[in-house]
């Protein structure tokens, strides 16, 4: 009986053993995961994805008005610096993950090296049970040889239910374990391909945007000197547009001085002061661009002269005040132009136009058409170009003579 009781002992002790190393990868792996990292790292990339989202915002807003080209290249530019922050902290959390799931696979073979182990001796108990049979625990009872020997036996028999409940408890345990176990790794490999295909897009975006970059960079270039070309046309055509004017003012007072001779009145101009803020509009459409410095959509600067009012093709055009058609020429880059004088050294010019309805020396009236919009292969599409020229052909803002809208 002592042997019995001895053999008793053992199992018990081999059960508890057996269910230390149970309990020990548990422990483990609440010390080797860390949850927090990769929570930080999620969190930080939703904070790069915003800043990336702004960005792309204030992109689409650039790309909407003219602006200084060195800010969309700084935006481009900044955009790769985040897109690369997020490929980073994407190969962080693959990492992470990576570590977690070979951690998670480990835990999981030696789970099931446990359960194999628990199994097969739930397997041998079964068996020595069924041996036994069912009346074997009342033959122990009733063929003890004393009272203390009765305890003894109940003792044995107490412990040995014991640890069976105990072993089929702990076999339960441990094929839940390994179940939940598997559906963690299946859900980390999940993560994981989602990860990778998330990097991969990614890759793919740093790449549009260096792409993007590079040929926006190589566009400018060519717009770059494209664009000297054409500031220096203007500027030969501005000075032309002057000499022009100057001419015809020399002409005027030199008819005036010639008529003050023979006594003829000095008729007065019928464009003054008085008018600013007055004036009908020539055509009616939205400004374009607007009177002094200005920065055209290829990069370039320049200083217009007038407003540009965008109106469609063939608009008729009307001069806002009385006066004598001075000049119907085409200027250059300034296309077709007609200037009205108004006396005292004052002019309204109307460019751009596809044609012209009057022809120099004309008298024309306030809200006369003089001809229709042109100006449709333009950087600016369809519109008028509209300029009021003081004394000495100084450029006036005509925004400030045409009546508020």
């Amino acid at each position: 009986m002592c042997t019995r009781t001895l053999r008793g002992a053992a199992l018990l002790l081999a059960l508890s053993a057996a269910a230390v190393l149970v309990a020990r990868p548990a422990s483990l792996a609440a010390q080797s995961q860390s949850p927090q990292s990769l929570e930080e790292s999620r969190r930080r990339l939703d904070e790069i994805r915003a800043e990336r989202e702004r960005l792309q915002q204030q992109q689409q807003r650039l790309q909407g008005q003219v602006h200084d080209v060195a800010d969309e290249l700084t935006n481009l530019e900044r955009q790769k610096e985040s897109t690369n922050r997020i490929v980073n902290e994407i190969e962080r959390q693959i990492g992470g993950l990576s570590t977690q799931l070979d951690r998670s696979s480990a835990e999981l073979i030696l789970a099931q090296d446990n359960l194999a182990e628990r199994r097969a001796v739930l397997e041998r108990r079964l068996v020595d049970i069924y041996k036994r049979g069912p009346l074997y625990t009342f033959q122990v009872i009733l063929t003890a040889e004393s009272f203390g020997d009765l305890l003894s036996r109940y003792k044995y028999l107490y412990l040995t239910s014991r640890q069976d409940r105990a072993l089929v408890t702990e076999v339960e345990q441990l094929r839940n374990r390994v179940v939940s176990q598997r559906n963690d790794i299946l859900q980390v490999k999940g993560e994981l391909d989602r990860r990778r295909q998330e990097r991969e897009a990614e890759l793919d975006r740093y790449g549009t945007l260096a792409h993007e970059r590079e040929t926006r960079l190589a566009s400018l270039q060519r717009s770059a000197r494209s664009t000297e070309r054409k500031l220096t046309q203007l500027e030969r055509d501005e000075q032309h547009l002057n000499t022009v004017l100057a001419a015809l003012e020399r002409s005027r007072r030199e008819a005036a001085a010639r008529g003050a001779l023979r006594g003829t009145p000095t008729t007065p101009g019928t464009l003054t002061t008085g008018d600013i803020g007055k004036l009908d509009w020539p055509v009616e459409g939205t400004i374009v661009y607007r009177f002094g410095r200005a920065t055209l959509p290829s990069g370039g600067v320049i200083r217009y002269n007038g407003i540009g009012i965008a109106a469609p093709l063939g608009t008729p055009v009307k001069v806002v005040e009385a006066g004598t058609v001075a000049l119907v020429q085409k200027l250059g880059t300034y296309g077709l132009t007609v200037a009205i004088e108004h006396g005292n050294g004052v002019y309204s010019l109307y460019m751009q136009l596809e044609t012209a309805t009057v022809k120099q020396g004309e008298k024309v009236t306030k809200g006369e058409t003089i001809g229709t919009v042109g100006g449709a292969n333009s950087d600016y599409g369809p519109h008028l170009h509209f300029e009021i020229r003081g004394e000495n052909q100084v450029a006036l803002d005509p925004a400030d003579w045409l009546r508020k809208r």
